[in-house]
């Protein structure tokens, strides 16, 4: 394989097809070759006309290569970032040369969108990390590879190359059932889940009629496992008021356990959106420890166990975020009940 820069930034690769190459896809033949590329970014340069056969143009990923044949992949400079970077302070648990791990704080949104182009985790990322972020499908932006809601606190990784990028990716898609993954969040939900360990299996996906919910569908929803258990309960034994839980997440959908929680009929104690039926609860509260949940504007939901396998090294990482103050506040007024 020859590789050689066509300018100051962009690469292009020569490969050959060898005989055991013989029937592959294109995209596949450059990704098998290209280790350090997504197959996903490859398909889409060779759809943008960056592939070339023996030097005429090609655009179809699903090409069949053959033994003896030349192919040559340009890989674009990255297109500069839309979002702009923005001296926005980061937790940083961990960083090398392939990923950073952060503990992002409630109230920060993960990516720019309507209402919230600024002042975003991207932004952040963009002005700490710089020339080494993951430049995925020819855009140049930080390489997330999952999300947590913007008003849900905790544990986030995120690539800092292509190769990272893909990798973990692979690990989140398997959400941890033949790998590494791990997922855990601490919660507090009002009453007391039964039994007090169990799983929640049950398909999410938006609601017809409220489209900026999501819902547990009996058709048309996608599988949604958690895991949970309870870890403390807070109030006289025969009268309990709300428990502290660990969910463990084996999907990862939008809201799941937000939903999960409140479909068992436990949901999070302050979520706007999910919990709403629950404040008469808080008023039955002795007048200190109510006054101390009403304070939290944010659903009692931290990320607080990740583990992975490093994309580079294999190692398996493991990281824990303590609860932070505003959730450790309602944890310490509700044990006085």
């Amino acid at each position: 394989m020859d590789d050689s820069n066509t300018s100051e930034e962009a690469q292009c690769f020569e490969i050959e097809a060898g005989a055991d190459d013989e029937g592959e896809r294109l995209d596949r033949f450059l990704a098998h070759h290209l280790p350090e590329m997504s197959r996903s970014r490859l398909k889409a340069l060779i759809k943008a006309e960056h592939a070339a056969l023996n030097g005429r143009t090609i655009v179809e990923p699903n090409l069949r290569v053959k033994p003896g044949e030349i192919y040559q992949i340009t890989i674009p400079p990255a297109e500069p970032a839309i979002p702009k970077g923005e001296d926005i302070p980061l937790d940083v648990v961990y960083e090398d040369d392939w990923l950073i791990v952060i503990d992002k704080p409630a109230g920060l949104v993960v990516h720019p969108a309507a209402g919230n182009w600024s002042s975003t985790l991207v932004n952040a990322l963009i002005a700490h990390c710089g020339e080494s972020l993951s430049g995925i499908g020819g855009v140049k932006r930080p390489g997330i590879v999952h999300r947590i809601d913007k008003e849900t606190s905790g544990l986030m990784v995120v690539a800092k190359t292509d190769g990272a990028h893909h990798a973990l990716a692979a690990q989140f898609a398997d959400h941890g059932r033949e790998g590494a993954l791990e997922r855990s969040y601490e919660a507090l939900v009002w009453g007391v889940p039964r039994p007090r360990k169990g799983t929640i299996n049950a398909p999410l996906g938006r609601k017809p009629q409220q489209r900026q919910k999501m819902g547990v569908l009996a058709k048309g929803g996608k599988e949604a496992v958690t895991h949970y258990k309870v870890l403390g309960v807070f109030g006289a034994p025969d009268e309990p008021v709300a428990s502290r839980v660990k969910c463990t997440l084996e999907t990862g959908r939008t809201h799941q356990i937000r939903v999960h929680m409140t479909h068992i009929g436990h949901p999070l104690i302050g979520d706007p959106l999910y919990g709403t039926g629950f404040k008469t609860k808080a008023q039955l509260l002795p007048d200190d420890v109510r006054k101390v949940v009403e304070k939290l504007l944010r659903q009692a939901l931290h990320a607080c166990v990740l583990g992975f396998a490093h994309p580079r090294t294999q190692e398996i990482m493991h990281f824990e975020s303590p609860l932070p103050g505003d959730i450790s506040a309602v944890v310490t007024s509700l044990s006085e009940i």
